[in-house]
């Protein structure tokens, strides 16, 4: 599955410009957009450690408001790595399982653990292309 089929899911629509997307950042998207995220086979634990505690998920549906634009951005970011790691292990299982296994290079955390920052998605997303290119297992 491609990242856009990925954002198109989460958002209705993929942005057409980087600056509609960042548009969309600023504003938050909508807290079902969580849901989304528990489809695509993220845990409970996993969402709530990435993108929002459960408290404050809570708090935000009751009151009818939308993600932040930092928890908006971690969102979309678990949503684009994974889609990545579907690409290049050619597998949404295989992709996943990747994210979820300790890696001596992010010294025993997982990928996955390190989503919760745009440097640690970064990171991640450097390994998975390393291993596109046969740099890495």
């Amino acid at each position: 599955m491609s990242s856009h089929l990925h954002i198109n899911s989460l958002l209705g629509a993929v942005p057409e410009s980087d600056f509609e997307l960042a548009e969309i950042v600023e504003k938050g998207i909508p807290t079902d957009s969580i849901a989304y995220l528990r489809d695509i086979g993220l845990t409970f634990s996993e969402v709530s450690a990435i993108v929002i505690a459960p408290r404050t998920l809570k708090h935000r549906k009751a009151r009818g408001e939308r993600l932040s634009h930092e928890e908006t951005e971690r969102v979309l970011r678990v949503a684009r790595i994974l889609a990545l790691a579907e690409q290049i292990f050619a597998d949404h299982d295989k992709g996943l399982l990747w994210l979820r296994m300790p890696d001596d290079r992010l010294h025993a955390r997982t990928p996955l653990s390190m989503l919760t920052t745009e440097a640690g998605g970064r990171v991640v997303e450097s390994m998975l292309w390393q291993i596109d290119e046969g740099i890495y297992s």
